[in-house]
């Protein structure tokens, strides 16, 4: 390589028809490195190429060719991307921040207009979509008007974000789930720029407000969840700034076997990285049986990289990329120009090529079983067959037993989820059992509680061309909508013989979902127990009813006609998929059925403000302003040395769910009781995402999850800890409150992948209203770490041998933490004193869980928005309230 500074080598061009394309000439820039690089690296290479300048460009692509030595860097690099896909309940939040920041620029004097996004922002209404009536051929239709109207003051909220902000495209509800709107609509896998006066030719690439965002990776799309918090930064033009990353290369050989389908292979790849502590890295597939698997496979693979660990799960442009986009009615033109670009750039897919990686592990296709995963965590992997072995760890009082229902009933019997209903394959796959199961006059018990909810509104298309849309609703799988419903904990009430079966204690309920996380209460408040399969293995356990049910040897359930009916009986072949597909789809459904969708009446007649700011109304219990979004110097940097209380001592694997909850609100919560307080309906409180406007809420939601243990107090009510200073159990908000009245700091003690699961930024947007100015944890998942910084929190990563459980904090413990923001720096070590109750003095060295310059930067900001708002006053030439460091990673000195 040139060592020069200035080296940039020119341009290519290419043809397609008649016109002519530039673009980065990645073989120009690495040479014979190329075809070691992993795609993904290749694909973060041409972004640098392309966005970076002089020796900042250089640097980033000798570390690149660098990475290529040892597997690995601490090299600093910056991404572009080129789009922000969100949903409603993180753009949401994300959207009132930037209401709320256009408040505070306007009584600081400045234009409140001027903040809008620079990036194109696509967010869809999915999350919100909730299944109360099912099993009847108007549910869909029922739980949309009732979605509107539960929701219709955050929809309008919504609605003005689109007309006030630049770039900002709501995609109304029943126009699907977002990663398959971005896979049937929005993705390009290769785009167009002007650039110059001339057409560029660039990868399609975007970050995501949510985790299984690298869905998109499955089609050769490079793209990744973030947090709410790092999404706004880069709306408003600052790149992602990463390390390179570390790639595990996961080496696919053979092919799948009769019988197993894409839901399959994504739980054993889940159970199989999270096995080698999968925490953050890059996953790339390759290997020659990548070239077996169809697009919507690979697509389902894709969708679980956080379940397994990583930031993303891709497979590289091939041949099948292609095929998916003929399927879903791109255009020729566009094809031809995805093929040409992919070829020519060194893009597309080897089956023979081995590139360098990290680690590498070895799948055999063939090897891979029927699977499900639970009954609390997606990477606890079990042949379908071993269900009653797990169940028997969470045993019922025999005395309670009336035998009208199994000990393990299914309660809840879901086809949900982007993960697997993205695939047609698996929803002809399930359309196939429920034919062959009403031909044989099967039924389902009238304790589930059943649903069908595609990702999107194509499959209903598909679906009735087949003929199978009415056979799943004979067996009670009819369309609810066309949104994440139970899959993110919209599931709804259960039914009437199950309340009173759990009131009882009589059984122990299961769910069975197609979604991709079974975490304790995140499907349902009352259930703690869920399986996660595929959507045929749903209907098979909906028709067996018993959740214990070993359906390899034991009946699903016996005929009418007294024959048994084993899984065997209602499975389909490769054949029969194939056979449905055929007839099933046309790509003219894609684009037809997604306008249709967004012809919602309901939406268009949401009454919507054109002005720069949005009217917040007092009364409101869903919208209010965040006193975050300020340039108050209270909500500034956190950093320091102080002494603090532990405000809550957890466990390992708190997810974002326990701490901040997406399910129903419980009416006899506290929760409720303050809402109920400021008008709203007891028995029609919605669900705490749907409360994502109001910090109020949110503040007090906190930590609000029945399962979730306190070691500072074992034994405290759902949401309570000790107040050390009175002595006095109380709920966590209150507590706080009393905290910083005296003006006394808090932090939070946790164990292991401290923030797995959702992506959501109130989950520390929480924590910062609760006064926490660190997080001491074994272990971060990586998104969840990213917005505890965002919202200048510290994450602090204990050393080895040291957990919650060794610190034995008891009540009376403080720690003193020496965080200076003069000298923090990525990685670097913190001090920690534990002050006992008793006098004695413990100390150890934390490592500052802090990845880059631009997180320490935010950090001594304090966080992503007083860092948006302060660049925003200094673009318009005003003066921030007190000075703050710039945001540019040139302010800091070089990274040790």
């Amino acid at each position: 390589m040139n060592p020069h500074p200035l080296f940039r080598p020119p341009p290519a061009t290419f043809t397609v028809g008649d016109r002519a394309y530039r673009h980065i000439d990645l073989r120009a820039w690495f040479g014979p490195s190329l075809p070691r690089l992993p795609v993904v690296l290749r694909l973060l290479a041409e972004n640098v190429a392309r966005n970076m300048e002089g020796d900042e460009r250089q640097h980033a692509i000798a570390a690149i060719v660098a990475w290529l030595e040892s597997g690995t860097s601490e090299a600093e690099i910056e991404f572009q991307p080129g789009r922000v896909l969100m949903h409603d309940t993180t753009s949401t939040p994300a959207l009132v921040d930037i209401a709320a920041m256009r408040d505070a620029l306007a009584e600081a004097g400045a234009d409140p207009a001027a903040l809008s996004p620079t990036l194109p922002v696509d967010a869809s209404v999915d999350h919100s979509l909730a299944v109360e009536a099912f099993a009847r051929g108007d549910a869909a239709a029922e739980n949309l008007r009732i979605e509107c109207q539960r929701n219709a003051e955050r929809y309008g909220f919504l609605r003005w974000a689109s007309r006030a902000l630049r770039g900002v495209r709501i995609h109304p509800p029943g126009t699907g789930i977002m990663h398959t709107i971005n896979l049937e609509q929005l993705a390009t896998v290769v785009t167009t720029v002007e650039r110059d006066g001339e057409m560029w030719a660039v990868p399609d690439t975007l970050i995501g407000t949510d985790s299984h965002t690298p869905m998109i990776n499955g089609i050769g799309v490079l793209g990744w969840g973030v947090g709410g918090l790092e999404a706004q930064t880069v709306m408003f033009g600052m790149p992602v700034m990463q390390r390179i990353p570390d790639v595990i290369g996961v080496r696919l050989t053979h092919a799948s076997p009769a019988g197993t389908l894409a839901t399959d292979l994504a739980l054993t790849v889940t159970q199989r990285l999270r096995a080698i502590g999968v925490s953050g890295e890059f996953v790339e597939f390759f290997g020659p049986g990548v070239a077996t698997l169809s697009a919507g496979d690979r697509a389902v693979v894709a969708n679980m990289a956080p379940e397994y660990g990583a930031t993303t799960g891709f497979f590289p442009v091939d041949a099948r990329t292609l095929d998916y986009l003929r399927t879903t009615g791109r255009e020729a033109g566009h094809i031809a120009l995805v093929r040409e670009y992919a070829m020519r750039t060194g893009l597309w897919f080897d089956p023979e090529a081995t590139p360098r990686y990290t680690r590498t592990i070895e799948i055999d296709l063939s090897s891979v079983g029927m699977h499900v995963a639970g009954p609390r965590r997606p990477q606890d992997l079990l042949p379908y067959t071993d269900t009653a072995r797990a169940l028997a760890a969470f045993p019922i009082d025999g005395a309670a037993r009336n035998g009208s229902m199994p000990t393990y009933p299914v309660a809840i019997a879901a086809i949900t989820s982007c993960t697997n209903t993205s695939d047609p394959a698996l929803l002809m796959s399930a359309g196939i059992v429920a034919r062959k199961a009403r031909a044989r006059g099967l039924t389902v018990a009238p304790w589930i509680k059943t649903s069908l909810a595609p990702g999107s509104p194509a499959a209903a298309r598909y679906l009735e061309r087949s003929g199978l849309l009415e056979d799943l609703s004979a067996v009670g799988f009819d369309i609810v909508g066309f949104g994440c419903t139970t899959c993110i904990g919209n599931s709804g009430p259960l039914t009437q013989p199950m309340r009173d079966a759990i009131a009882r204690q009589s059984a122990r309920p299961v769910a069975m979902l197609s979604g991709n996380r079974n975490f304790p209460g995140r499907i349902h408040p009352d259930l703690d127990l869920a399986f996660i399969m595929s959507p045929p293995l749903v209907i098979a356990f909906a028709l067996a009813g018993d959740a214990a049910r070993d359906l390899s040897r034991e009946p699903v359930q016996v005929a009418p006609d007294g024959t048994p009916v084993y899984l065997a009986d209602l499975w389909p072949t490769r054949g029969d998929i194939d056979a449905a597909l055929a007839f099933g789809e046309a790509p003219d459904d894609y684009a037809v059925a997604f306008a249709e969708a967004s012809c919602n009446p309901a939406w268009a007649a949401l009454p919507v403000t054109s002005s720069a700011r949005y009217p917040w109304r007092d009364t409101s219990t869903t919208l209010r302003r965040p006193p975050f979004a300020s340039t108050d110097p209270q909500w500034g940097s956190q950093l320091g040395k102080y002494t603090a209380w532990p405000l809550l001592v957890l466990g390992d694997d708190v997810t974002t769910d326990h701490i901040s909850p997406a399910s129903a609100i419980p009416r006899g919560s506290f929760v409720a009781d303050f809402l109920v307080s400021r008008g709203d309906d007891r028995d029609d409180l919605n669900v705490f995402a749907s409360r994502r406007g109001n910090w109020e809420v949110m503040m007090r939601a906190a930590f609000y999850n029945r399962t979730l243990v306190n070691l500072l107090q074992p034994d405290a009510p759902t949401a309570h800890t000790l107040h050390v200073p009175s002595g006095e159990v109380m709920p966590i908000f209150e507590a706080a409150q009393r905290y910083r009245q005296a003006a006394e700091a808090v932090v939070l003690i946790a164990g292991a992948r401290y923030g797995t699961g959702s992506s959501r930024d109130w989950a520390a947007k929480g924590q910062r209203l609760l006064g926490i100015r660190a997080v001491l944890a074994t272990s971060f998942e990586r998104i969840h770490r990213s917005n505890l910084i965002g919202m200048g929190i510290l994450p602090l990563r204990m050393p080895d041998g040291v957990d919650p459980h060794t610190l034995a904090i008891r009540p009376g413990d403080r720690l003193h933490i020496e965080a200076d923001a003069t000298t923090l720096m990525p990685r670097c070590t913190i001090p920690v004193r534990i002050e006992r109750a008793d006098g004695r003095v413990e100390a150890f060295d934390a490592i500052a869980a802090v990845e880059t310059r631009r997180e320490v930067a935010l950090l001594r900001h304090g966080g992503v928005i007083p860092a948006i708002l302060q660049q925003t006053l200094a673009e318009q030439g005003m003066s921030p309230s007190s000075p703050s460091p710039s945001l540019s990673s040139s302010s800091l000195p070089p990274a040790s």
